[in-house]
């Protein structure tokens, strides 16, 4: 009776078992588990010295997880995506880096600075962990030094060298001269010698150099300083809250150079800060401005409806933040399309080199990686600010 008993309990409870499998696969909470899992780590910069471009930039990364969960992600996999804000501090972005490793087991990192960056680059190919950043440093190009980086725009050192194109073939009235100013930082310094280096080149002057802090309130001691060589144009490698400064301390002084930013000095998050002093700034467009018809915004304003926001409610750096996170989840589908398993860094990484002339309905120039080259692209378009929104000028182009 007893053994009669017991196997009467033992067929209940696989029964049980059976009908709780069963009522999993029919509600759909169940099935995940033969998914491919993958963890993305976020650092981003919301409060430190950046925070005014890093914030809109990691929010577009936040924003293209929550539309792709939204939307049913992708078939057979579990992307996680985690993010930390490291306040600009290349030792805090280095703790998170290793709770995101040893922790949290991730397989890609979505990063930001190029100091961080360029000072975790030989952790990450040490580790095996892809490092797709918003920094467009040239060094970065150096597969033998940062072979698991990327970057998804076109180097600052490219960017600079188009502007001089742009400059020698538009000016008119003699030789055109140059002043550059910058931040005392990896990121303000990254393209500084290749941009002197070009210039002498095809034969446009560098007349002076203003080091400006990326959290100054006041440059008028520096454009004081630069107005002595009258350049015809400023080239500003820094982030909105400098490049306000400058322009509004330039407008004090009366100094009429054409200033010209790069992609960090870019964005309708300028125009927010500087107002009228923005009117006729020029600036390197790496990605889409948000209210372009392009066929990219299409699942872009999908999403923000469901959030009840606009494109009045973003900026080109939260449209940078967008691309970034879904050329890496690019990487990763083709990761997991050749692989059964686990999905490893070096997995992801074959993934991203295997993407080709990705097409991002105008977000952003097509993307290309292979296992020579991480930089995506050197396309870039010119814009100017008129009547308080910015307008490009130029199509996507690279330089000679």
């Amino acid at each position: 009776m007893k053994s009669k008993k017991f196997l009467s309990l033992i067929i209940g409870l696989v029964v049980l078992v059976f009908m709780a499998a069963c009522g999993d696969d029919a509600d759909g909470s169940g099935g995940s588990g033969d998914d491919q899992e993958v963890t993305i780590g976020t650092l981003a910069d919301i409060t430190g010295a950046t925070g005014d471009t890093g914030t809109p930039y990691s929010e577009g990364q936040d924003h293209f997880f929550e539309y792709l969960e939204s939307t049913g992600g992708i078939d057979g996999l579990d992307i996680t995506h985690l993010s930390e804000d490291y306040a600009y501090e290349i030792s805090d972005a280095q703790r998170i880096y290793q709770q995101y490793r040893d922790r949290d087991g991730v397989s890609a990192i979505l990063g930001w600075g190029t100091g961080d960056t360029e000072a975790l680059r030989q952790q990450v190919a040490s580790d095996q962990i892809p490092f797709m950043s918003a920094s467009y440093s040239e060094n970065l190009k150096d597969l033998d030094e940062s072979p698991y980086n990327f970057f998804v725009a076109a180097s600052y050192s490219d960017q600079g060298r188009m502007v001089l194109e742009w400059i020698k073939d538009n000016h008119e009235g003699g030789d055109p001269t140059v002043a550059l100013l910058y931040n005392d930082t990896g990121f303000g310094r990254s393209p500084i010698d290749d941009i002197k280096d070009y210039a002498e080149e095809i034969g446009v002057e560098i007349v002076d150099e203003q080091i400006i802090d990326l959290a100054a309130t006041d440059a008028q001691s520096q454009l004081l300083n630069m107005e002595e060589h009258d350049p015809d144009y400023g080239i500003i490698q820094q982030t909105w809250a400098a490049t306000t400064t400058i322009l509004r301390d330039a407008d004090t002084l009366d100094i009429d150079t054409q200033f010209i930013g790069l992609n960090q000095a870019v964005g309708e998050g300028l125009i927010d800060q500087a107002g009228d002093l923005s009117e006729g700034f020029m600036g390197v467009l790496t990605h889409a401005l948000p209210y372009e018809d392009v066929p990219g915004m299409d699942e872009y304003i999908e999403y923000l409806d469901s959030q009840d926001m606009t494109v009045d409610d973003i900026n080109m750096q939260h449209v940078a933040g967008w691309v970034v996170a879904k050329v890496m989840v690019e990487g990763v589908k083709n990761a997991a399309d050749s692989t059964d398993g686990e999905i490893t860094g070096e997995d992801v990484l074959a993934g991203l080199e295997a993407i080709e002339d990705l097409d991002l309905g105008g977000l952003a120039a097509p993307v290309t990686f292979t296992d020579e080259l991480h930089a995506g692209t050197e396309e870039i378009r010119l814009g100017i600010v008129e009547d308080g929104q910015w307008k490009a000028i130029t199509d996507y182009d690279s330089y000679r």
